[in-house]
């Protein structure tokens, strides 16, 4: 086309050579409005034509590109993959009723609560633990040089222990993965390495590093509590012996004496109620013991009356009995004025002074015993009073005592309570209450995760050769197109 052209512009040119005009040489250089133009006139045929001028250019970039990838599947480093399910429960063990942790049963809060320990898997400190334990500081596989390091080693000098410890960490983070599968508290949790033993070895290593470390964030966290409570411990044991001492004070200055829950004063009161009851019983029996017997001495009812029987009495009624039968009997056989009449008569007159004498010893015997015990009534009463007076003034001073006790009472439970769950919560520290469970250990694996297969590589280095070239034709021959004159292209 470009040819037939130009021969019909010199035919032209060779009929009329008189009309020939000079005229301006057309510019090579298109705008972007040109070329824009241009690009309405495509079709598919340039884009075949375009394919097909490049198929060198598309077999040497898709040759490349294999040739690529096969090095790359050569000489890749193989990694190893493991794997571990771990059941992160949101709910701790409770080991105790009022544990220091308080467990919430809300899902969005647990949720949070598996993600927050999720991260912890993770975190560095778990991570550090690792690497102590393992000794991965010595390990090749971890402190493998990096080609910038003698730049970096010019520029900032020789790396310490803490950069050296530093890559080590950045190097382990990027082997280890952590994710919580959908709708469920497992999490999974993956390692990589060279080695699929070593892969196992340090899966377990993080799972009983992250054990610990929640062990001992909560074992910190028990012992920050201890240890304020053991500071407010020492300041509670002061009010409580204050006010301890106050109460003592109070009472030994108002002479208050307590035995157990009762005060002395009010004990004192009371047995003198009771024994003023008894000696008041005691006083009316007497009386009317004397009343009796002097009533029975003026009537002369001694000799039936029992109340008047003692010995002495009743011996000298038996002598009285036998003059009186001696009498009669002489009677029978003397005068009235013999002289053995006279004599008993005489000794029974005496006996009967002797009954009357003694009964009057007994009725004066009654009257003293009544009158004692009016007297010990009236001793009774008035040291009843003088305690009651006594109990009355310990009553008004109980009332500020009883105060001083609630407040020592409360002070001491208050302290009580702090020491008691004080000890619980030491006792607490040594217990692992986390309800971290491995459902599935992680077991070597059978093959490689990275890379994958070599026929997969050299099938992808194909595919890309291919997109690579493509775009490179259709690029060339895009450029090529929109570089000719307009005129030219038709």
């Amino acid at each position: 086309m470009f040819a037939a052209a130009a021969e019909d512009q010199a035919k032209a040119e060779r009929a009329e050579p008189s009309a020939q005009v000079v005229a301006p040489a057309p510019s090579t250089r298109f705008s972007v409005s040109d070329r824009l133009e241009r690009l309405r006139d495509l079709s598919p045929d340039d884009i075949i034509s375009w394919i097909d001028q490049g198929k060198v250019l598309i077999a040497s970039i898709t040759f490349v590109c294999v040739a690529i990838a096969l090095v790359y599947a050569l000489t890749a480093t193989p990694r190893y993959t493991a794997y571990t399910d771990i059941v992160v429960d949101p709910a701790n063990l409770q080991v105790v009723n009022d544990d220091v942790f308080a467990n919430n049963q809300q899902r969005d809060t647990q949720l949070l609560e598996v993600e927050s320990k999720l991260r912890v898997l993770t975190s560095r400190n778990v991570l550090e633990r690792v690497i102590d334990k393992m000794n991965l500081t010595e390990d090749p596989e971890f402190v493998k040089p990096s080609l910038f390091d003698p730049l970096r080693r010019m520029i900032s000098g020789t790396p310490t222990t803490a950069d050296h410890n530093l890559g080590v960490l950045r190097a382990l983070s990027e082997r280890v993965t952590a994710q919580r599968e959908e709708r469920s508290y497992v999490v999974v949790l993956s390692v990589w390495t060279e080695d699929p033993l070593k892969s196992v070895e340090l899966s377990n290593a993080i799972v009983d590093a992250f054990e610990a470390e929640l062990f001992e964030a909560a074992s910190l966290s028990a012992g920050r509590v201890v240890a304020s409570i053991s500071e407010r411990l020492d300041e509670l044991r002061a009010n409580v012996s204050e006010a301890e001492a106050r109460v003592e004070e109070f009472k030994r200055n108002n002479g208050l004496q307590s035995n157990g829950e009762e005060l002395v004063s009010e004990r004192r009161s009371t047995e003198l109620d009771e024994q003023l009851l008894r000696a008041q019983e005691r006083q009316i029996q007497l009386e009317m013991r004397y009343n009796q017997l002097n009533r029975a001495l003026e009537e002369r009812r001694s000799a039936t009356l029992p109340a008047f029987q003692s010995e002495a009495l009743i011996e000298l009624r038996a002598q009285y009995d036998r003059l009186q039968q001696q009498l009669q009997a002489l009677s029978l056989t003397y005068l009235d004025r013999h002289p053995r009449l006279q004599t008993i008569r005489t000794e029974i007159t005496a006996v009967g002074r002797a009954i009357e004498t003694e009964a009057r010893r007994i009725v004066d015997a009654a009257r003293i015993d009544a009158e004692q015990a009016q007297s010990v009534v009236e001793e009774l009463r008035q040291k009843g009073l003088a305690e009651q007076a006594e109990v009355y003034n310990d009553n008004s001073a109980l009332v500020m005592l009883r105060e001083l006790t609630r407040d020592a009472r409360a002070k001491a439970a208050l302290y009580e309570t702090f020491l008691s769950r004080s000890q619980e919560i030491t006792e607490r520290q040594q217990i692992n209450t986390s309800n971290i469970r491995v459902i599935s250990h992680a077991a070597p694996p059978k093959s490689r995760s990275w890379p994958p297969r070599t026929i997969i590589i050299l099938a992808a280095g194909v595919f890309i050769g291919l997109l690579l070239g493509l775009g490179a034709a259709l690029l060339l021959g895009l450029f090529r197109y929109s570089s000719q004159p307009q005129a030219a292209a038709r």
